[in-house]
């Protein structure tokens, strides 16, 4: 017979998501000129999440993003960010994201701590996050939404390519500004 005895382990449920490439998305926008923002992204993308139970604030996240699919909508523009001007997508193929923990701020919102590695430069970062809720699709599959939101600084991660114009402006800014909208899908 099945005898049940109370252990004071407790070990709990860890549930796996991953990152619905269809559904989401990741941006940039960099300041040119000064005057004007451009805006980019990365067309290429994975990543998951593990959380204990249905705890987010448990979340172990990672992503990477492939800087060959790097997209500003002007192929002369992409390809000299994949030069060794600045991503040097040849010896730096991806950039990646590795969270080191997740603060609740508020009903919806997360501060969002990792390491970023860009160009083989790894820095600290923090993010906002914010929880746009659970739904189940049409195919029975639970998914989860989130808005993150963040800046960092492009020449701490080894980007530091810089021209001027004649008139002495900065071609391009140092503040970039990263949006991702992320749909995860639970995993069975």
């Amino acid at each position: 017979m099945y005898k049940h005895t109370k252990s004071n382990n407790t070990m709990s449920t860890k549930t796996s998501w991953v990152i619905d490439p269809t559904h989401s998305e990741i941006q940039f926008k960099v300041k040119h000129l000064v005057i004007s923002t451009v805006t980019g992204s990365f067309k290429t993308f994975e990543g998951t999440a593990e959380t204990d139970g249905d705890d987010l604030t448990t979340a172990n996240i990672q992503f990477s993003a492939d800087i060959a699919s790097i997209d500003t909508n002007q192929t002369q523009r992409d390809e000299h960010l994949q030069s060794a001007d600045f991503f040097d997508a040849a010896n730096y193929p991806k950039l990646s994201f590795t969270s080191t923990g997740l603060e609740k701020t508020g009903e919806d919102t997360y501060k969002l701590k990792g390491d970023l590695t860009i160009k083989g430069v790894t820095n600290s970062v923090v993010l906002d996050a914010e929880y746009g809720g659970a739904m189940t699709d049409f195919y029975g599959q639970s998914k989860a939404g989130f808005e993150i939101n963040g800046k960092i600084s492009r020449k701490e991660f080894g980007l530091t390519w810089s021209a001027t114009t004649e008139a002495g402006g900065v071609v391009v800014g140092d503040e970039i500004k990263l949006i991702a909208n992320i749909q995860l899908i639970k995993q069975a």
